[in-house]
C-alpha cells in the first residue's frame, strides 16, 4: 500500500475518538483522583464523610468503627 493515505491497513482510521473509552472525561468516575468533591464511605458500616480535597479516603479511617474508608 502506498504512504501517506492516512488509512492503515484494512482501511479503517487508527485516531483516537470516543468509540472505546467512552467520553467520561478525564477525572470522571471512582478511580484514584477522581476531583475535588464527592463522599468517601466506610464499607462495613456504610457512614458518609465528605471528601477532602488532597487527603485520599483510603487514608481516613472512619469516625464510627475505625475502617478505612473509599471513595464514593
Amino acid at each position: 500500500m502506498p504512504l501517506g493515505r492516512g488509512k492503515g491497513q484494512g482501511g479503517q482510521g487508527q485516531g483516537r475518538g470516543m468509540g472505546r473509552g467512552g467520553g467520561r472525561g478525564r477525572m470522571g468516575g471512582t478511580r484514584p483522583g477522581a476531583g475535588p468533591g464527592g463522599y468517601c464511605i466506610c464499607p462495613s458500616c456504610g457512614e458518609k464523610a465528605v471528601h477532602q480535597p488532597g487527603v485520599p479516603c483510603y487514608s481516613v479511617n472512619c469516625p464510627k468503627c475505625g475502617a478505612q474508608m473509599v471513595r464514593e
